[in-house]
């Protein structure tokens, strides 16, 4: 696996999270292991029909053909729209599918993305694997196109393919977070002028050990001494992760301007609290996409 490069994403809590850009070779691998299994599908399903006697010798090469198409498309859409942007071969190379803009993947990126798939690759390749002296020129045409279409993750910077960048997206390797020594211990307690911010069970559901890792960072960054514009950009920071925060949770309560540090504190120990319980019991929460994460069967 190739060297892969850093990439800064900015999602809507408002903190940049750097992520190692998914490597081509990784995801060749990745694009085998579902090739295999979509084939596998389309051979044993060509079987039955073969077996049925559905199938004339003259017909039997574009049934399989349709059978591959038909199998393929819903494998890997269905696939990436259950499994938060992964199909088994990228779970098994622990690789994803994220929005290049920080939002949640969306259903139409991700049909957007494989239908591309069908346009760049497959129906070119197809072509050419059936290259014939009747055909030479629309062949040769194809493989041309086909070698273009790969070579266009070699020149931009996210490795993204023709499909990633009409549908917004590129493939990122997964983190591997973890919970660092808890900062808590070194927070000043509140003040008695100070809200005593609570937060109950569903509110704590929807952030992971890797986003507890992030918050940690800024708050971490409050203590070092800043000169007056970065200590702006700091409380505009500040701001901009309590207003998602909040949204995400759902969280009713105003926050004011000289509490926000203290509730993103509050919020930290509470959700510092709610992982360590859960890994107690097993679950480990790697980050606010857990649900789908490859390492949590």
């Amino acid at each position: 696996m190739s060297q892969a490069a850093l990439d800064r994403l900015l999602p809507p809590e408002g903190v940049p999270l750097y992520f190692r850009v998914g490597g081509i070779g990784v995801r060749l691998a990745a694009q085998f292991t579902d090739l295999l299994i979509t084939g596998a599908g389309a051979i044993a399903i060509f079987l039955l029909v073969l077996a049925l006697n559905l199938a004339t010798p003259t017909t039997a090469i574009a049934v399989a053909s349709m059978l591959f198409f038909f199998i393929r498309i819903p494998y890997y859409a269905a696939s990436e729209l259950l499994w938060n942007g992964q199909t088994v071969g990228k779970r098994l190379m622990k690789i994803k599918v994220v929005s290049a803009d920080g939002q949640a993947l969306t259903t139409q990126s991700l049909v957007v993305r494989n239908l591309m798939k069908e346009a760049e690759i497959f129906l070119p390749g197809t072509l050419v694997l059936t290259l014939s002296t009747e055909a030479l020129v629309p062949s040769i045409l194809s493989l041309i196109w086909v070698i273009g279409v790969l070579a266009v993750p070699l020149f931009n910077r996210r490795r993204q393919r023709l499909g990633d960048i009409i549908a917004g997206t590129y493939v990122i390797h997964l983190p591997k977070p973890f919970l660092l020594p808890d900062m808590s211990k070194t927070m000043r307690p509140p003040s008695a002028a100070q809200p005593s911010f609570q937060f109950l069970t569903h509110q704590l559901e929807h952030y992971g050990a890797f986003e507890l890792q992030t918050l940690e960072g800024v708050l971490r960054s409050s203590n070092r001494a800043k000169g007056p514009d970065a200590y702006k950009r700091h409380k505009e920071t500040l701001a901009a992760i309590v207003v998602q925060v909040r949204r995400k949770i759902d969280y009713a309560e105003p926050v004011r301007p000289e509490d926000q540090q203290a509730f993103l504190e509050a919020f930290y120990k509470a959700q510092r609290a709610f992982l360590e319980q859960r890994q107690l019991f097993g679950d480990k929460r790697q980050d606010k996409h857990h649900a789908a994460s490859p390492d949590q069967e």
